[in-house]
């Protein structure tokens, strides 16, 4: 066996495979000994036919695909490791020459873990926007608790502007009904947005027990192909009109609403909580501006196949996402008016930052020597078993994350590391 190596741009290496033709021929009489059976030829029983007699009957390819499989699983792994070569992904397999008689020759293209060239990663200096807690933020979250705890009653009256109306209605485009255009029993209120627009404003001045067909357009965007831009005639039948009485912004309404006496005590609460959450948000945000100028000053030749591994992965996890809606991916291609592939494009400058990421990361720890210890990696499996499994089996499960999952384990908590130590010697500027 012969192999040629070649560096390819992508961080790809090109392995050309020359295989004896004795050794394919061998392959060969291994995939009929194996095949034989399934070959049924006029004048001998199943199984019994000659090879020669195979050949000729069938051609003499009819067994080259075996016969390569049995070459590739024997030849492969022995050309990457008498070059040295640690493939990150199966490789592109083209054939070059092949027949009996003849030299096999294939050319692997084979994915390999890219070189890191990091830039300047300590003491970078990177802006730090500072979220604060406005007095307009804390009566907005008040304001939101006033209208979450409003008295909702029927009225005997037409409905108006915030009221509430309890609606049947059936959408038809060109007088078919279209699916998810039918409710029974909505409460929709009037003012918010929720319906195509100009749809609430037909409805206004109407009564429990009239019927109106209210007519709108769907905007040229709206999500559904097949409604996108469409005129929509909707049959409306009003059940009851509902209004909201919203209670007194005081010290009664912070004693039903929360565990306080007085409404200031309240306030200051809220105001603590959005403290917490701006001063969260302030360093999650310079935490990925540091680690994004740190990927930015890198060089990194990262190949398509890991990108493209990285955006199935991400394909998958948003497939569970929407099974526990009860939603499938087809339907959500078809409310986001989108397809996989258009999927994939979107998510290709993503995915390869994270990779890109994820190796800047993994190399910075390399050269800086970061470990996990023990006792770290035992905090993390703790914190994710109570994370996702509850105090009560916490112990036990942290015990069979470190059986199982302890590689996992260490990459999450080097990275931990490395991104404190990076925030920690950059220089925050506003």
């Amino acid at each position: 066996m012969n192999v040629k190596v070649e560096n390819l741009p992508k961080s790809v290496v090109k392995l050309t495979v020359t295989v004896e033709a004795e050794k394919f021929n061998s392959a060969v009489k291994k995939a009929f000994a194996k095949n034989s059976k399934k070959f049924n030829i006029p004048g001998f029983r199943r199984g019994k036919a000659p090879y020669a007699i195979v050949k000729k009957y069938y051609g003499e390819s009819v067994l080259f695909e075996d016969a390569l499989d049995i070459v590739y699983r024997e030849t492969y792994p022995v050309a990457l490791s008498e070059n040295k070569i640690n493939p990150v992904d199966y490789p592109q397999i083209e054939i070059e020459q092949i027949g009996e008689g003849k030299d096999l020759i294939y050319i692997a293209n084979v994915p390999v873990a890219p070189e890191v060239k990091l830039g300047e990663y300590k003491g970078l200096e990177v802006k730090k926007n500072e979220y604060k807690t406005t007095d307009e933020d804390v009566e907005n979250k008040i304001k939101e608790m006033q209208q979450k705890n409003a008295r909702v009653e029927v009225k005997e009256k037409a409905i108006e502007k915030e009221d509430i109306a309890v609606i049947d209605f059936k959408g038809f485009v060109e007088e078919v009904p279209f699916e998810g255009g039918e409710g029974k029993d909505y409460e929709l209120e009037i003012g918010s947005g929720t319906f195509i627009d100009n749809f609430e404003d037909q409805i206004v001045g109407l009564k429990a027990g009239d019927n109106k067909e209210v007519h709108v357009t769907f905007p040229k965007e709206y999500g559904i192909e097949e409604l996108n831009g469409k005129e929509a005639k909707f049959e409306v039948a009003v059940k009851a009109v509902k209004t909201k009485e919203l209670p007194a912004i005081d010290d009664e309404f912070a004693k039903e609403v929360s565990e306080f006496e007085t409404l200031e005590e309240l306030r200051n609460d809220i105001k603590s909580n959005l403290d917490k959450s701006n001063e969260l948000r302030t360093e999650r945000e310079y935490e990925e501006a540091v680690i994004s100028a740190v990927v930015e000053n890198a060089t990194i030749d990262i190949p398509e196949s890991m990108v493209n591994r990285e955006i199935s992965g991400m394909l998958k996890d948003l497939e569970t996402r929407l099974q526990y809606q009860g939603l499938t991916l087809e339907k959500y291609f078809q409310f986001t008016n989108t397809n996989e592939e258009e999927f994939r494009n979107q998510m290709n400058e993503v995915a390869t930052n994270k990779v890109k990421t994820e190796m800047v990361i993994d190399k910075i720890a390399e050269v800086e020597e970061v470990k996990a210890t023990e006792e770290e990696l035992k905090t993390r499996a703790e914190e994710i078993a109570k994370m996702y499994y509850g105090a009560e089996d916490a112990e036990k499960t942290a015990e069979m994350l470190m059986e199982s999952q302890k590689v996992y384990l260490e990459v999450q908590v080097l990275a931990e590391k490395v991104r404190k130590m990076l925030v920690e010697t950059s220089k925050a500027t506003n």
